[in-house]
This record gives C-alpha cells, structure tokens and sequence, in this order.
C-alpha cells in the first residue's frame, strides 16, 4: 500500500502514468508522489546533480534565483543569519547574498555535508529545486522547522501542480531526481499543520512565516 510521504495519508489515487512512472495523488495534502520503487539510489541521484552547472557567475541562474532571493531579503533584517539547504555544487544564493551584504550558510547533502550547520537555528532558511528531490517529505519538513527561528521565514522554490491535464505534458515530472511534487494546496496544507503563514511570490516561490505553534 502507498503511503503519503508528507502527510503518511492511505488514501492516494493514481494521477498520471508514463513510460517510466506511475504517480499518485494525496488525498489529504494533494502532494503528487512517485512510488518508492522508481527512486534512485544516491550514487545515480548524485550522478544526474553532478550535470548541473549552476553557478554564481551564470547570469540566467542568478536572474531564476533572484526570482526568491530579492523578495526574501526584503522581508529580512542584513543582521539575519540565513541557511540555503540544498545549496547545490556552486553554492550560488549565498554568494549573491553575500554580495549584497547578507550572511546565508550553506548545507547539501552531497556538495556541502557539514552536520554542524544543522545543529544551530535560523532566520531564514532558502530551499531553492530542492524539495522534489526529496523522499521523507515529512522527515525534511520537520526538520526545517526545527531549523527556523520562532518568527523566520521558509523560503521554497518549487514549480507547482496545476492539474492532471497539464501534468500530463509537464516537463518536470521527467527529471527522475524529481519524485515529490506540490501543489498550492498542499502548501496550504503545510501552513495549516505547522501553523506558519503562507504567501505566494511567484508562479514557483512561496514563502512559509513561522508565526504560530505547530499544530498537532
């Protein structure tokens, strides 16, 4: 039986089907998810991250980054200490963040796998293409929240579902690294669990304030 990995719901609905993959549907958080048995291992996983070329200096990155950094910094403090988790090979955002003044610490699980990052708590915490790539959905959920900051904000870029018709012919459902995709309304969902506020920025940017106390 499938299980959510956001929200551990038993009720998933087969979405779409491919060549490739089969995708189901919460019927709880609305997350679209691949089965477990179409995951890579790491060493395949880390083996498509190593084709990527995002770096700093890339101008067409800077500006798709942008699209999170400029609205997040101006809702924080310069004095604010930020965490990009999933920073990448090229540690980009924090460089352009550093150019403007701003301190962002970098973590990822196979470019930059520093456990004491993770042992202290932020103002703000970037999640930029990341959370696709990422199977305990829950698990990293969790774990960002207990990275924030009471008042921080959770900044994730993620392009979103709209619906299965669009799904069907969606370019980013093909990169086999991606296996976890968001909706607006699981977003909702997660602001509601956690008791953050959610505010859209972007066709792919949403932004998470936590404000209140999670919600059991």
């Amino acid at each position: 039986m499938n299980i959510c990995p956001l929200c551990h719901g038993t009720e998933l609905l087969a979405y779409h089907q491919d060549k490739k993959r089969d995708y189901h549907q919460c019927q709880t958080c609305q997350l679209v998810s691949v089965s477990p048995e179409f995951y890579l291992s790491a060493e395949a996983e880390k083996a498509e991250y190593d084709k990527h070329e995002n770096y700093a200096d890339d101008l067409g990155y800077q500006t798709f980054l942008n699209r999170t950094l400029e609205p997040l910094l101006g809702r924080v403090s310069p004095l604010a200490v930020g965490l990009d988790f999933g920073c990448g090979e090229g540690k980009a955002l924090s460089l352009m963040a550093k150019a403007r003044g701003y301190r962002i610490e970098n973590y990822d699980l196979y470019y930059a796998n520093n456990p004491e990052i993770l042992a202290r708590q932020y103002d703000f915490i970037t999640l930029t293409e990341v959370i696709e790539h990422v199977s305990d959905a829950a698990g990293l959920l969790a774990q960002l929240d207990s990275l924030l900051k009471p008042k921080g904000i959770l900044a994730v870029m993620t392009k979103r579902v709209q619906n299965q018709t669009a799904f069907a012919s969606w370019h980013y459902k093909n990169d086999p690294t991606h296996i976890n995709f968001y909706a607006e309304a699981t977003f909702e969902w997660l602001a509601q669990h956690y008791g953050w506020r959610l505010e859209i920025i972007d066709k792919d940017v949403v932004f998470f304030y936590k404000e209140m106390q999670k919600v059991n």
